[in-house]
């Protein structure tokens, strides 16, 4: 089973084992209480689940045109972004960054939170 590290902006990692091929990494991250944005609840039609794909990115499926498009509307885009709504997680382990951008959001969505 595949191993993902998520790392948010605060410097917290949560390490999850996952069954390949059955969620995306935003259903991933909020069963596991990872702070990812979610503004359209994972439906590609924000940016707000932008994370960095720092390791496994090749195992992913590969960009459609509406992510990349998608992605267009996010901060700070690298060449290893990526929508945490559209990527399934496949047989490699991923260490995944959520980006501030998405971290924001998550704040925005859980205000409770907010120190």
């Amino acid at each position: 089973m595949p191993k993902i590290t998520f790392i948010d902006p605060e410097g917290t990692r949560t390490e999850v084992e996952v069954r390949p091929r059955q969620d995306d990494l935003l259903e991933i991250a909020e069963e596991h209480g990872v702070k990812m944005g979610s503004a359209c609840g994972g439906v590609c039609a924000c940016s707000s689940c932008h994370v960095y794909v720092r390791q496994g990115l090749s195992s992913l499926p590969e960009m459609t045109d509406k992510e990349e498009d998608r992605l267009d509307m996010g901060f700070d885009v690298r060449p290893y972004s990526r929508l945490g709504c559209q990527c399934v997680v496949g047989e490699q382990d991923l260490v995944v960054e959520i980006t501030h951008e998405s971290l924001q959001v998550w704040f925005n969505e859980h205000p409770d939170q907010r120190r």
